[in-house]
C-alpha cells in the first residue's frame, strides 16, 4: 500500500523535516505541493515530487484532489486550524507542525474534525523520537522513577533568534520562544510524566534583549522594530495531583545554562535528566549513584551524520499508523494540553494572576 502525500507550506520546516524524511519512505508518493508563493512550491515540487506532482498556490484547490490520502501543514501557526479542519473535512489524514494551533479554542476544533471524519490526526514533536526520549521513556512507562513529582522543560538559547519568515510576527506566531521551542520541551515533558491534567499556570514573559540593534546572534542580527514577540518566557505548572513543571524557554538570553527541548525529572524512586546525555541519579544500599545511559547515536536535529533521524522515525511511526490503523505516537488530545498550558502562561503574563484550567 502506498499513500499520496501533499504538502501545504513548502518553507523551512518543509523543506528541513517533512519532505526529506517523507522521501526516505518507501510507500510514500509525494504528490502535491502547495504554497502562497508558488516558487517554493515548484521548487519542492521538483526536488521531492512525483514525476506528476502537482503544484497549487490556493490550498483548497489541492485538497478537492481525491487521490491524496495524506496533507502535512507546514505553514504559520495562525493557519493550521484552518487548513486542518478543512483537510480532515476533506477526507484526508493529516500531520500538522507544531504548535498544534495559537489557541486551545482551535486546537479542540481540529480535534473534532478528525473524530467527525473518523480520520487521523496528529502533532509535529518530532522530539519524541529522539534515541534518549525514547528509552527515557520506556524507562517512565517501567516505573522506574517511581511517581514523577517534578519536571523541569527547558528550551533555553543564549543568542539564537530566527530572523527569516513570520518568526517575529505576533499575529502569525501567537508568540516568539514559548510557543516555539518551549512547546517542545514542554510535550517531552508532559509525555515522560503522563501527567495531563493541569491546574493551574503562572508565566511571566520577556521582551528585554529583542529590543536591541546590532545584537549578536547566530542568524545575524534582529530588528528591533519587526521583533513583535517575547525573547524569553517561563512558566511554573501545577497539576491536579500536585506535581510541579517548570518551563523555561528563551531566544536570547544573558545565559549559559543552555540546552533545548530537554527535560528532567524527579520521582520517588530516581531521578534522570537530558543534560549530558541520558544520566540517571537515585539511591541504592544507602548509597547515592550517577548512572549515564550509553545511547548508540542519540543524533542531533537537523545535522548529518551517523545518528538516530528523529524526523524520519516519526514520518515512519505516522504513516505506518495510517497503513496499519494504529494509534498515533503524538496523541491529539495530548497535544491540545500543551496548548492550552502555553496560552494559560500567555495570559498569566498579561494579568500577572495565576491561570486556573
Amino acid at each position: 500500500m502506498s499513500l499520496n502525500v501533499g504538502i501545504i507550506g513548502c518553507g523551512g520546516i518543509a523543506n528541513g523535516k517533512h519532505l526529506p524524511s517523507l522521501s526516505k519512505l518507501d510507500d510514500v508518493d509525494i504528490v502535491a505541493f502547495c504554497d502562497i508563493d508558488v516558487e517554493k512550491a515548484e521548487l519542492a515540487a521538483e526536488s521531492y515530487g512525483t514525476e506528476n506532482a502537482k503544484v497549487y498556490k490556493d490550498y483548497k484547490k489541492l485538497l478537492k484532489d481525491s487521490s491524496i490520502d495524506v496533507i502535512h501543514v507546514c505553514t504559520p501557526n495562525n493557519s493550521h486550524k484552518d487548513i486542518t479542519v478543512d483537510a480532515l473535512d476533506a477526507g484526508k489524514h493529516v500531520m500538522c507542525e507544531k504548535p498544534m494551533a495559537k489557541t486551545a479554542k482551535d486546537a479542540q476544533q481540529m480535534i473534532d474534525a478528525a473524530e467527525r471524519n473518523n480520520k487521523k490526526l496528529t502533532i509535529g514533536y518530532q522530539n519524541r523520537f529522539r534515541a534518549d526520549s525514547q528509552h527515557l521513556h520506556k524507562m517512565t512507562e517501567r516505573g522506574d522513577l517511581g511517581d514523577i513529582y517534578y519536571g523541569k522543560a527547558q528550551a533555553i538559547r543564549r543568542r539564537a533568534v530566527p530572523t527569516w519568515g513570520v518568526f517575529l510576527d505576533e499575529e502569525k506566531q501567537g508568540g516568539g520562544p514559548l510557543i516555539d521551542i518551549g512547546t517542545h520541551a514542554l510535550d517531552l515533558t508532559l509525555w515522560m510524566m503522563n501527567n495531563y491534567e493541569p491546574e493551574s499556570v503562572m508565566g511571566s514573559t520577556f521582551h528585554k534583549l529583542g529590543k536591541k540593534e546590532n545584537a549578536a546572534n547566530a542568524w545575524g542580527p534582529w530588528d528591533p522594530n519587526k521583533f513583535k514577540v517575547e525573547d524569553s518566557a517561563f512558566g511554573f505548572i501545577k497539576m491536579k495531583n500536585g506535581a510541579t513543571i517548570v518551563l523555561e524557554s528563551s531566544w536570547a538570553l544573558n545565559s549559559l545554562d543552555v540546552d533545548e527541548a530537554k527535560c528532567s525529572l524527579s520521582g520517588t524512586e530516581g531521578g534522570a535528566d537530558m543534560k549530558d546525555g541520558l544520566r540517571i541519579n537515585g539511591e541504592d544500599l544507602g548509597e547515592l549513584y550517577t548512572s549515564k545511559i550509553e545511547l548508540d547515536n542519540p543524533g542531533v536535529d537537523f545535522y548529518e551524520g551517523d545518528k538516530v533521524d528523529e524526523a524520519v522515525e516519526e514520518a515512519r511511526a505516522w504513516i505506518d499508523s495510517i497503513i496499519n490503523d494504529t494509534e498515533v505516537v503524538v496523541k491529539p488530545k495530548e497535544a491540545l494540553v500543551v496548548t492550552e498550558i502555553l496560552e494559560a502562561i500567555y495570559e498569566s503574563a498579561k494579568t500577572g494572576k495565576a491561570v486556573y484550567l
